[in-house]
């Protein structure tokens, strides 16, 4: 259906970095059969999670897309982000039910997305970037294999675009009895542009945990109370005996054959191969931008290059390339360094920039270039034709890789032969024939260091493995090759009160002084409230008071923070009325309001449209989201969504993945 979009002209290509795997995570098309039972009862079968309006929902496309949710969210989960697969199935699968609910109503509707349509969103919608940059289709050939890439075929992603048309389509229907009144505008805008200046009475919780001097009763009192917190807190410690063959006392004496550094060569000649690259120069004139209706000003780009004409005309008068760009480029990255590009190869440009500074002799200066961004004049600085390095261009780099590789294997061949002797002679005299100290650790944990080894997981996690009896092992760490022996095991194990009487005394005072601050600030705000006085009150409970400058609601104060919180309350008081306790942070608060401010009506008439469109767009959202839990509720009530339980929990089962 795309192919006779395509238009003619340079086509510029693309690096797709995960556009198409973001709409592919939006494609909710069933095009895979259910199973047996879904053929002959209507129920959902084998591998089929949900039957909306007749169309199947498979387990695979619930896995697939799960996937999909996780990589766009990889980065920010961390690396345990798989863990968290079952969750995004549950989370896949309510959306894709959901999708399929929408599309079925719009259809029972009668709502359609035309052909000229679905060409329309591809041509100048979200996808125009992937498939029509510049304006220019990428070509038949290169649409089918991008698809193809993402498992799609054109029918299924057309058909999948018609469906994202067909939902705008239903959302539109339902948001268009949408409205906000003026008077709620109105109150929308006080609200968010009133600022309120106050007195503000603070005590801190820091100030209370100084006065705390409990005694030892008390404290064996709270361990008591606490004991279950403290049960096992004392993590398994163990001791061992180790001795390290250092890679780097074993480079010291590896040499490298001619032999060796050709053979590596030869292997890798590949990374050795330099690419066709120009180092070039230039100036930029930048293509004016778009007007509202997507359009070039032909004026502006005329004025555009008319100033790049005069450059030229400059440079062609004697004026230097340098000077030139310092001053005029609009490339604000290269203007600095006298237009300057350094070194480019093929692609990384746009194609009529790339087939001038690729043609033009070295230290030629070309005439003004016309490209999609812009207006350019390039020099050429240097140039480089493909070639291939040669094995002496690139020893240096390849001796050290092959030095440390052959110190790698010799220390792991010692450190194995020093255990092999320890298993037999014991680690001490091992490591006296290698001349090799040995240290005796003390009792350690997981979480701490080693001396001489710094932080060392596998080291960890070999001696945390390792049994009584275990004989000595060898393992990497940061240095070569540890090799050690078990010698003793503390279990894990409560603490006496004595063992933690200082962390016992710490948690006591933070407790006790949160429990006082909360009490506290509650009775500054009675006193301040029976005396209509917060500043009495606070005298005669020791807290320090504050007066604020005006702040609007999105403000800051000091000893309170963002006024978003619980004083936001502030926004409700009238002048000389008193707040309730206030707790932000380690500090607690009373307000005394002292002054509102109202904002001016020439602020409302210039917020007011923004202010109106932020209120419908909360209103088509609710209503919206109304509607879908109505639609999914009466749904399933009459049978036209049904959901398999059974493959539903097999896929938000931990561990599950591929249906195993």
């Amino acid at each position: 259906m795309i192919r006779f979009l395509q238009t003619e002209g340079p086509i510029k290509k693309i690096v797709l970095s995960g556009l198409l795997l973001l709409i592919c995570a939006a494609m909710v098309i069933a095009f895979v059969p259910g199973g047996l039972g879904s053929e002959l009862t209507g129920q959902p079968g084998k591998g089929v999670v949900a039957k909306v309006g007749g169309e199947d929902i498979t387990a695979d496309q619930v896995r697939q897309t799960a996937r999909q949710m996780l990589q766009q969210q990889g980065a920010q989960l961390g690396p345990n982000a798989s863990m968290l697969l079952p969750f995004f199935a549950q989370r896949a699968a309510d959306q894709l039910i959901t999708r399929q609910a929408l599309i079925a109503e719009a259809e029972r509707l009668g709502l359609k997305a035309t052909p000229d349509e679905v060409k329309d969103e591809l041509q100048h919608g979200r996808y125009a970037a992937t498939f029509f940059p510049e304006g220019n289709f990428i070509g038949q050939v290169q649409y089918e294999e991008l698809l193809q890439q993402n498992n799609l075929t054109p029918t299924m992603f057309e058909q999948s675009v018609g469906h994202e048309i067909l939902i705008s389509k239903l959302e539109a229907l339902i948001n268009g009895g949408a409205s906000v009144g003026e008077d709620a505008i109105r109150q929308e805008f006080v609200k968010q542009n009133t600022k309120v200046k106050f007195d503000y009475a603070v005590l801190k919780q820091d100030d209370l945990r100084k006065g705390l001097h409990p005694t030892d009763e008390e404290l064996k009192a709270f361990y008591t109370s606490h004991k279950n917190t403290y049960a096992n807190s004392i993590p398994e410690k163990r001791k061992v005996k180790y001795t390290v063959v250092d890679i780097g006392k074993v480079l010291a004496s590896v040499q490298v054959s001619r032999q060796e550094l050709q053979a590596y060569y030869d292997q890798h000649r590949d990374q050795y191969r330099l690419p066709q690259q120009v180092k070039v120069s230039h100036i930029w004139i930048k293509m004016p931008l778009p007007g509202a209706d997507g359009k070039l000003d032909d004026k502006a780009v005329a004025d555009a290059q008319a100033r790049a004409d005069n450059l030229l005309k400059q440079l062609k008068s004697g004026a230097k390339f340098e000077d030139v760009a310092k001053e005029y480029s609009e490339d604000p990255g290269s203007a600095n360094a006298g237009g300057s590009l350094g070194w480019i190869g093929k692609g990384q440009t746009s194609v009529e920039f790339e087939k001038v500074a690729f043609s033009l002799p070295k230290g030629q200066v070309s005439d003004v270039v016309k490209s999609s961004d812009g207006f350019h004049i390039i020099r050429v600085d240097d140039k480089q034709e493909a070639h291939m390095k040669t094995l002496d261009e690139v020893k240096a780099q390849i001796e050290p890789i092959l030095k440390q590789q052959k110190a790698q294997q010799a220390a792991q061949g010692q450190a194995e032969e020093l255990r092999n002797q320890a298993m037999t002679k014991g680690l001490d005299v091992a490591a006296a024939t290698k001349g090799v100290p040995v240290i005796t650790s003390d009792f350690f944990s997981r979480r701490d260091m080693v001396p001489g080894l710094g932080p060392a997981p596998q080291f960890m996690d070999a001696v945390f493995a390792a049994t009584d009896k275990s004989p000595p092992d060898v393992v990497s760490v940061s240095q070569g090759f540890a090799v050690f022996q078990l010698l003793a095991v503390k279990p894990q194990s409560t603490p006496t009160f004595e063992e933690i009487r200082t962390k016992v005394e710490d948690e006591f005072k933070n407790e006790r002084a949160s429990l006082l601050l909360s009490q506290k600030t509650e009775e500054l705000s009675d006193r301040a409230k029976a005396a209509h006085d917060l500043k009495k009150a606070a005298k005669e409970l020791g807290a320090s008071v504050k007066t604020s400058d005006f702040v609007a609601p999105d403000g800051q104060v000091p000893d309170i923070g963002s006024m978003t919180g619980q004083a936001a309350v502030a926004f409700t008081l009238k002048p000389g009325e008193i707040s309730g306790p206030i707790t932000s942070g380690n500090n607690g608060v009373v307000i005394a309001l002292l002054e509102s401010q109202p904002p001016s009506d020439a602020d409302f008439a210039a917020k007011r449209d923004q202010i109106q469109e932020s209120l419908l767009q909360g209103k088509q959202q609710e209503l919206f989201g109304l509607f879908v839990t109505n639609l999914r509720d009466q749904m399933e009530k009459s049978g036209k969504i049904k959901i398999n339980q059974d493959e539903m929990k097999a896929l938000t089962r931990t561990g599950s993945e591929e249906g195993t």
